[in-house]
């Protein structure tokens, strides 16, 4: 059997492993193994189907900067754990001896990461015997973030020209070109191949009294950058036309538990305030609309299930990539938007009113067979 190694490291939120996960799915679905290999701090919800979970020393981004990496203690890693969590993630690539290594972002992003991703790709790329050198995959989303500073675009393309064979690009190219974000993709076109988004399959829509059935519902993510979207959300219900529709709000466990506690707390009648739910996109496929900030596994579930959605996209730092995904998706009828700087109640439910009021998605076609595309495309490449 073909033996996947995916490697991924979420920093922040949980979108990232998220992701993979999906793409993992979709991996074994056509008779791929996965060994999921993640670096980012362990998550309570997490589905992996048949896929192998390795848990790497966990790490997390301090901010929004990401220039300061956390271990599990909330201490700044040193040179020493580094080079441990190194060591460990190349014994994992000795006792699996993949056929196929998958870096999830690298090295578009995760620059940080440098540290153990450019051994490991070093070390993939050495000779066992007559063992056949394993296939080099990036996996990168629709909409990257640019560079900060001067001279990484060329970095990034150098790199994928020393060790890469493939690079699978989780977008649909009819909708948001990988061009608009990273203006030199033409120099990788050769070895570069669109996906369609990676999202696992929408579960049917439910009839009344089912879970969630014809609420908004109200995505947090990860939790760790939600503070302003809760505020903005909670004295937003009582301004809509239909107020009396019942809202649920689901906060990721990142989110501080006093803080958690508190927002349940003080939540307005009508709006049932979780932690986040393994069973999200069966809610989502019962919902009326949904709300959230327009990170791509949130999007992708809504563009698969054809429901209404309002997204306030998170735009902290240099994060650029939800806001541009929000803003296409818009001009093309998707979804509404609110931009950054005019979240406030007010704006949310008149988002949220003119959601409502508006048609299904149905027959906005977007590309959503990324995982299976992507098994397809690798199945090719790694028996050439």
């Amino acid at each position: 059997m073909i033996t996947a190694l995916l490697y991924v490291q979420h920093l922040l939120g949980i979108g990232h492993l998220v992701r993979a996960c999906a793409l993992a799915q979709g991996l074994e679905a056509a008779g791929i193994r996965v060994v999921v290999v993640s670096g980012g701090m362990p998550v309570p919800v997490l589905d992996l189907g048949a896929s192998r979970f390795e848990q790497l020393p966990p790490v997390r981004a301090a901010d929004e900067s990401f220039k300061v990496l956390l271990d599990e203690n909330g201490t700044a890693v040193s040179d020493a754990w580094k080079a441990q969590r190194r060591e460990r993630l190349l014994a994992i690539f000795d006792r699996e001896l993949p056929d196929i290594v998958i870096t999830e972002l690298y090295p578009f992003g995760r620059r940080q990461m440098r540290f153990e991703i450019a051994p490991l790709l070093e070390h993939a790329r050495t000779p066992r015997g007559r063992r056949k050198r394993p296939l080099l995959v990036s996996s990168v989303r629709d909409i990257l973030v640019p560079p900060a500073k001067a001279g990484r675009t060329e970095e990034i393309i150098a790199c994928i020209r020393k060790f890469y064979d493939l690079v699978l690009i989780h977008g649909d190219q009819n909708v948001i070109p990988f061009e608009r974000s990273f203006a030199p993709a033409a120099e990788i076109a050769d070895i570069s191949r669109s996906t369609g988004y990676v999202v696992r399959p929408a579960p049917a829509r439910q009839g009344p009294g089912s879970p969630g059935y014809d609420e908004v519902l109200v995505s947090a993510g990860g939790g760790a950058v939600s503070g302003k979207l809760l505020r903005a959300i909670m004295g937003a219900r009582a301004l809509c036309r239909s107020r009396a529709r019942p809202w649920r709000v689901l906060i990721g466990h990142n989110y501080p538990e006093k803080d958690f506690l508190a927002c349940q707390a003080s939540a307005p009648g009508g709006i049932l305030v979780e932690r986040a739910r393994g069973d999200f996109t069966q809610l989502l496929a019962n919902c009326a609309l949904s709300i959230s900030q327009g990170g791509y596994n949130t999007v992708t579930e809504i563009l698969a299930a054809g429901v209404r959605a309002v997204c306030l996209p998170f735009a902290e730092g240099r994060e650029s990539e939800q806001t541009l995904r929000c803003r296409l998706l818009a001009e093309r009828g998707v979804l509404q938007m609110i931009e950054k700087d005019a979240l406030c109640p007010e704006q949310v439910a008149m988002a949220v009113d003119r959601g409502l009021e508006s048609p299904h998605i149905e027959s906005h076609v977007v590309d959503t067979d990324g995982a299976a595309r992507s098994a397809e495309l690798l199945l090719q490449a790694v028996k050439r």
